[in-house]
């Protein structure tokens, strides 16, 4: 008798390996406004609750949360597309975590400024015109060649 198995077959000695992935996927959202220094907000999914949320913060990642507050944002329709129909953005949930007394939030410097070099060009300028002047190098043709292109080599 067959049967359909989703998983190989627990033998003794073999090790267990569990892993536990949830359904739901959270998107960190940098606020529009302007929020307090213990509130952070998250794009979820519709299914997701409140619950969820701070069940899935405190478990997976072990940030104390303190209370959290949803809002459903719907998607606009004001785009058409080329038959002229309506084209409609799905809706989405969006959360504001407040986190426990005393835990503060501040979103990473992505794109911190540029550092100068002792010239005073950055170090990014530096390296790019070094990388410019290689390959403008590798690009001359050689006058002792008279013509010939490089790939047409003995």
């Amino acid at each position: 008798m067959a049967r359909n198995v989703l998983y190989p077959l627990c033998q003794l000695g073999s090790p267990q390996l569990r892993i536990f992935r949830t359904n739901f996927f959270i998107q960190l959202v940098r606020p529009g406004t302007a929020q307090p220094e213990d509130t952070v907000q998250f794009r979820i999914p519709m299914e997701m609750t409140r619950v969820d949320l701070k069940n899935y913060l405190e478990r997976i990642y072990s940030v104390p949360v303190a209370a959290v507050r949803t809002r459903v944002q719907h998607g606009s329709n004001r785009k058409r597309d080329s038959r002229n129909v309506r084209v409609k953005k799905p809706d989405y949930k969006v959360a504001y975590v407040q986190l426990a007394h005393g835990q503060t939030f501040t979103f990473p410097d992505l794109f911190p400024e540029k550092r100068l070099s002792p010239e005073g060009a950055s170090v990014e300028e530096s390296v790019q015109k070094e990388l410019q002047e290689g390959q403008q190098q590798r690009e001359s043709r050689d006058p002792r060649r008279g013509g010939v292109p490089e790939w047409f080599a003995l």
